[in-house]
């Protein structure tokens, strides 16, 4: 059997700490899973910094994109021992209200790997088997690090979009296309929506022509009422309705969050997908006076998995442009690369 080993957080803002051992004994009803990817969110570089508290106390190993293959499991989990796995991000108690209520991604029971247990920047971890998801058959082109993403920033968009729900003729305006966003213009554009894609940054635009975004908007220097007014032109052009747009807030800035709260329109939907803890000044009235709906997100029930996983797997929503693998062992650097923000593409750390 190879090395068992974790990076684990031992102190607010130290490098990670390489840690021989990963992976308990599964309960019952547990599973262990050799780690073939996991992504570095957002999320993870708030826990990194203390910007973001953990449910689980220090030392504690990060990462809740986990893709891999199930090598221990229980008495009750033994059905996936050998098979290809997604590890949800949120993982549901299953029996309560809220999980009955299909909406278990808010379960107050929740158990988050890299947050309340040990994660995936780790050869293995250990998780309820409950919500596994299966990884079928590997297309061509990808290999199985490479859905690990899916846990987490194929997911969590794909839920947003859903409860918008988006289809045909519709207009989805994304707001920040980072790594959540830029699947969020992938899965709007999947739906039938024609999609207009703004960011501040020409870089993070650029992939997705052609891959979702009818139209793009850079919009460095703007003001959101000049975004506005470029959306309002553009959407003239394609010919789709003038109300009722699926507007996403995905960038979990303050700017980006009051450029997407100026989008509202008539019978409009906006979607708060981007995490920010600073506060924004908005009239809230607004959405009276629009008859408009707002949401928030948090994460992706299990049962939207596999779409996510065929998603992928067909090729409709494509990672391999906004993803770069790294090696696992090269975790601190690629907090520090992330965390500066200069290449837009999510890492996917390899054991």
């Amino acid at each position: 059997m190879s090395e068992r080993y974790s990076w684990r957080l031992t102190e607010i803002g130290e490098p990670l700490v390489r840690t021989p051992g990963a992976g308990t004994a599964p309960g019952p009803d547990e599973a262990t899973i050799a780690v073939a990817g996991c992504g570095v969110c957002h999320t993870d570089l708030g826990f990194f910094d203390g910007s973001v508290a953990t449910i689980g106390r220090l030392p504690l190993v990060l990462g809740h994109e986990v893709s891999g293959t199930v090598v221990e499991a229980g008495v009750d989990a033994a059905s996936w021992l050998g098979r290809r796995v997604l590890v949800p991000a949120v993982i549901p108690c299953g029996t309560c209200d809220l999980c009955r209520r299909g909406r278990g991604n808010a379960c107050t029971r929740q158990v988050m790997p890299g947050n309340a247990i040990d994660g995936g920047f780790a050869s293995h971890l250990t998780v309820p088997a409950g919500h596994l998801t299966p990884i079928p058959d590997l297309p061509e082109d990808l290999t199985l690090a490479d859905f690990a993403v899916v846990a987490d920033a194929v997911t969590t968009p794909l839920q947003a979009v859903r409860r918008a729900r988006v289809g045909a003729g519709d207009l989805a305006i994304v707001v920040g296309t980072g790594g959540i966003g830029s699947y969020a213009v992938q899965i709007a554009a999947a739906a039938g929506a024609t999609v207009i894609a703004v960011d501040l940054e020409p870089a993070r635009l650029e992939p997705l022509q052609g891959r979702g975004a009818a139209e793009v908007i850079a919009a460095g220097g703007l003001s959101a009422r000049e975004v506005r007014d470029r959306v309002q032109d553009l959407a003239a052009s394609h010919g789709v309705p003038r109300s009722g747009w699926k507007i996403f807030e995905c960038s979990g800035h303050p700017a980006g969050q009051e450029t997407a709260f100026a989008m509202l329109v008539t019978a409009a939907t906006l979607a708060v997908v981007g995490f920010t803890r600073e506060k924004v000044a908005l009239r809230l009235s607004n959405l009276m006076a629009y008859d408009a709906d707002a949401f928030g997100t948090w994460g992706c029930p299990p049962h939207l998995y596999p779409e996510a996983v065929d998603l992928v797997a067909s090729g409709k929503v494509a990672v391999l442009p906004f993803t770069r693998k790294v090696p696992m062992d090269d975790v601190n650097d690629a907090l520090a690369q992330a965390a500066a923000g200069t290449d837009p593409r999510r890492i996917i750390l390899v054991p």
